[in-house]
């Protein structure tokens, strides 16, 4: 097989590990947008890693489980060593609903490790925070992701979820270096820029920083977002005037949104959604040719002008603000 040139790898706060510049979500091989099966999924692994993806990201939620042991399969049938790839999983959000107890979040690495045929993951999460007691995650939750990193099970500890103050009241209320990285999503595409402000105190922690859903959850795409997006009505439009406005100029929205996250390399990897060897390609492809030629600035420039009336508008999400 000829050698491809491996993707851009950024590094990950102080966590000293080195990622592709765009993630592989395994979310889709839960079947969550659809049937995948069990060969396109693996293939799709094989294919991501093929061409420079070495960071795969999981949870047991996605699909009730399923993600994680159709991500199992294809790194398994990789056959390189496990030191080759890097990957994350998530505790705390399960297809039963949320439980941040030491105990459950314990016991959710054992059943993750078994269902990815994997004796240690690089990354633990705690998964979507703002739905549980920000003060529980402080006081048991990251005390018990501790213990597991102690045990060799995970090597670094994260947290996620959509709104950005989480990450804030977690992070001055816990010791310094006990939280390595944080995933957010949705906060930085062509449409939602607030993540930008958080980068210089992130960095101040020395936290590493992963986005997900450059393409807003499918705001920004052809066919539109899931009729369960969340997102208010004028962004649904303001996203679907923009996609239009692509397509008759004969753009691809969705590779100007996932190459605009690309391109700020204070971001150390952008988690994409992939189920087929397709999807990967075309992926792989966009951010090859940012790397290459840089982005379409003109097109860009335009749909950020169609979007300025709605930039920055979110949704609100969990059961806390903070």
């Amino acid at each position: 097989m000829a050698a491809v040139p491996s993707l851009e790898l950024r590094p990950l706060g102080n966590t000293g590990l080195k990622l592709s510049s765009v993630g592989f979500g395994a979310s889709p091989l839960g079947r969550v947008f659809g049937p995948v099966s069990e060969e396109e999924a693996i293939f799709s692994v094989g294919e991501a890693f093929r061409l420079g993806i070495n960071f795969f990201d999981t949870s047991p939620y996605y699909g009730g489980t399923l993600s994680e042991k159709m991500l199992g399969k294809g790194l398994k049938a990789l056959g390189v060593p496990r030191d080759q790839y890097i990957v994350s999983t998530k505790c705390g959000r399960y297809k039963e609903g949320f439980d941040f107890s030491a105990e459950r979040v314990t016991r959710s690495i054992d059943e993750s490790l078994e269902r990815l045929q994997l004796d240690y993951v690089d990354i633990l999460h705690c998964h979507d925070i703002e739905f549980g007691s920000l003060d529980q995650i402080v006081n048991e939750t990251i005390p018990a992701l501790l213990e597991i990193k102690k045990a060799g099970k995970t090597r670094f500890i994260g947290i996620t979820g959509l709104p950005l103050g989480i990450f804030n009241y977690v992070l001055d209320r816990v010791p310094p270096d006990t939280v390595d990285v944080i995933l957010s999503y949705c906060h930085y595409s062509i449409n939602d820029t607030t993540l930008e402000d958080m980068l210089p105190y992130l960095k101040s922690k020395g936290v590493g920083v992963i986005t997900a859903s450059p393409l807003a959850m499918g705001l920004l795409t052809e066919s539109g977002p899931p009729d369960w997006h969340p997102a208010p009505p004028e962004l649904k439009a303001a996203c679907k005037t923009a996609a239009d406005y692509c397509k008759e100029k004969g753009k691809d929205v969705s590779k100007l949104s996932l190459q605009f996250s690309l391109s700020n390399k204070d971001i150390s990897t952008v988690l994409v959604g992939m189920n087929s060897v397709s999807q990967v390609q075309m992926n792989v492809s966009a951010a090859k040719e940012l790397e290459a030629v840089g982005i379409d600035g003109k097109t860009l420039s335009e749909v950020e002008d169609i979007l300025k009336p709605v930039k920055n508008l979110t949704w609100p999400s969990g059961i806390q603000q903070v």
